[in-house]
């Protein structure tokens, strides 16, 4: 058991005008250099010599201070009374365990374990959330719920949200080559998305390592989410963050090695039979607890947000931290400053419990917003937009800056997708043709609901991996091989400009042009498969107006040849009869384009024109959907 600590005082002055209290600090028996001592709970602090010496610059009175002192590897000490012009005072520091013992078992956040040390029974406050203790925030947040994460859950074993409908089991073959290799699912049977264990049923993967870390620390390999059990289901628990003592990382890149998910890059300090060991970012909480700045810095999240799998990078929000302005020590900012704000509280520790009153600067928030908090994405990125007229044309720019976030955006999981949609309508609210730019890929949804938004104009951001074997793009399951086949993320402070044409109506009149960036947690097919049906998320929206002048440009008819009706599906490579005015005039060359559903433009074969007519053969090759005719007439 820890020893108490001795703290002695060989000089008091009962009031003095001086401004100065002076000591050492030692480890017992010799002078400790680099030791902190403090006025608890305030900024007025001195660090100790080579000689373990300390002069602390206070305000003049008679009031006792109270002082506490701490340093890497000791526990805090304290506290200590202490009055301007106190001189000789002596503060002894005991080392923590400097190894880590595998067979501690990490505990419970939760009172009801009945352990002392369980974090709610200090760290909470029951029916008042509104107090932002650590345990109550931590318990709403991603991180404590990660264990019994349905989604997470889903992904592993193939099974809906519910998890009472499983994919069929991963079929296989022999490939000559290479081995057993998957095969795509059977699309005769029900299918609930892809799951870790339909592929590897032998296997328990590594998905624990960030998921279960606390249950996984010393199997990381061969740890099944599913038999987890007690303290192990506290997901990233709060026993297990604070024995974290560094991440291995290389030291050429910063990075973690390879294949070191989560636990596998952490170094702990578990103490042995009876002894106990906080590490957290204060210095002045005297106890068990030890000064550790680790808590407060980037490299902790590293393990858990950066991974390659099968040679591709899948998670890396570290690392494209790291790669941007915001990991500059001076000027930057750190995950904890986004995603543990400071929130104003002034205690992490209830009153009753030893609670002091703090700076809430000095305070970050467990309620760790991320992919699923509006607020945080609402602040993440701006939309602007321009729009001018030229002739019969609209030309719109729209462009998404990444503001704020210190990462790309979207970032980690690659379901993760942003859409940019693009409208533009006239006064009747009437939308126009669109004439050229971008669309929204088919995984932006393909179908007649208002959230199917593939072949719209605008744009789609997201890390596309295609598996290996089966082909399947954009795919989630990372477990498996898979092939980058497309990144178009925006980087911290990127710009994202796009570039779009309209048909201006004929008459003229007031034109609204509107983009909507959208955020959405899984690319629709997944978040269908799975059931999640997560809403979207409207991050931005941003509209600009237009007066648009005549233009005389009508738009054609275009019918079915065979038939001559209008409003028929035409199949590619079948012929239509297009009616209008001056579609050709002499001494020019008429050309018809058709721009079909993914934006691509085609050349249609040309059987006959006239002013009035042209009859014409649509290109074989453009995709199914909704399509755009333009006649040119040398190329206008």
């Amino acid at each position: 058991m820890r020893r108490a600590v001795l703290l002695w005082l060989t000089s008091l002055a009962a009031v003095s005008a001086d401004t100065t209290i002076t000591g050492t600090v030692t480890d017992g028996s010799r002078s400790l250099a680099g030791a902190t001592v403090r006025v608890q709970t305030t900024a007025v602090s001195a660090v100790t010599n080579a000689r373990g010496e300390f002069s602390l610059k206070v305000a003049a009175g008679a009031t006792p201070l109270t002082l506490t002192a701490g340093a890497l590897g000791y526990y805090n000490a304290g506290p200590i009374a202490a009055r301007p012009g106190d001189s000789n005072v002596r503060i002894a520091l005991e080392r923590h365990p400097d190894t880590d013992d595998p067979a501690y078992s990490f505990l419970s956040a939760f009172a009801s374990a009945g352990d002392t040390f369980n974090c709610q029974n200090c760290h909470s406050v029951a029916g008042q959330p509104e107090l932002q203790l650590p345990f109550d925030e931590w318990k709403a947040d991603a991180h404590g719920t990660s264990a019994a994460n349905r989604r997470f859950l889903s992904m592993y074993n193939g099974t809906d949200l519910s998890g009472e409908h499983s994919s069929p089991p991963t079929r296989f073959f022999m490939n000559k080559d290479y081995g057993r290799v998957p095969l795509p699912p059977d699309p005769n049977l029900p299918y609930f998305g892809p799951g870790f264990r339909l592929d590897f049923p032998a296997a328990a993967g590594n998905c624990a390592a960030c998921h279960l870390p606390a249950a996984s620390a010393n199997a990381p390999y061969d740890t099944d989410p599913n038999t987890v059990s007690k303290s192990g289901l506290d997901g990233v628990a709060c026993d297990l963050c604070h024995k974290i003592w560094d991440v291995r990382l290389q030291p050429s890149t910063g990075l973690p090695y390879p294949n070191t998910p989560g636990v596998l890059s952490l170094e702990f300090r578990r103490p042995g039979k009876d002894q106990q060991l906080f590490l957290g970012p204060f210095d002045d909480v005297p106890g068990l607890d030890a000064a550790s700045a680790l808590q407060t810095q980037s490299r902790i999240c590293a393990p858990c947000h950066f991974a390659q799998f099968w040679g591709v990078q899948v998670y890396n929000s570290f690392g494209e931290w790291l790669a941007s302005p915001y990991s500059d020590p001076a000027k930057g900012q750190t995950c904890q400053d986004c995603h543990m704000p400071r929130r104003g509280v002034n205690r992490f520790v209830r009153a009753e419990r030893g609670g002091l009153v703090r700076d809430p600067q000095t305070i970050f928030s467990h309620r760790m917003p991320g992919a699923a908090d509006q607020k945080l994405l609402e602040d993440t990125a701006t939309v602007d937009l321009t729009a001018t007229q030229q002739g019969a044309v609209v030309r719109v720019t729209a462009t998404v800056t990444n503001q704020k976030a210190g990462h790309h955006v979207p970032t980690d999981h690659p379901a993760r997708n942003m859409i940019l949609v693009i409208s533009a309508k006239d006064g009747r609210d009437q939308a126009l043709v669109p004439l050229s730019g971008p669309v929204v890929p088919d995984w932006g949804g393909r179908g007649s609901a208002p959230e199917d938004f593939a072949g719209q104009p605008g744009r789609g951001f997201a890390k596309i991996l295609e598996e290996l074997w089966t082909e399947i793009s954009p795919t989630a399951a990372y477990w498996n091989p898979t092939v980058l086949r497309e990144d178009t993320r925006i980087p911290a402070l990127g710009k994202d400009a796009s570039q779009y044409e309209f048909l201006a109506p004929a008459g003229g009149g007031p034109l609204r042009i509107s983009a909507r960036l959208i955020f959405r947690r899984a690319f629709r097919t997944l978040s269908a498969q799975k059931s999640w049906n997560d809403p979207d998320i409207l991050m931005k929206q941003s509209s600009a107006t237009l007066n648009a002048t005549s233009t005389g440009v009508v738009q054609p008819s275009v019918l079915h040849a065979a038939t001559q009706r209008a409003g028929v599906t035409l199949a590619p490579s079948s012929i239509a009869t297009v009616y209008g005015n001056g579609l050709s005039v002499a001494g020019t060359i008429t050309r018809a384009l058709i721009r079909d559903r993914q934006g691509l433009e085609s050349d249609a074969q040309l059987l006959y024109v006239s002013p009035g007519q042209l009859n014409l053969v649509l290109p074989g090759a453009a995709a199914p959907g909704a399509a755009v005719l333009k006649v040119l007439r040398d190329s206008q």
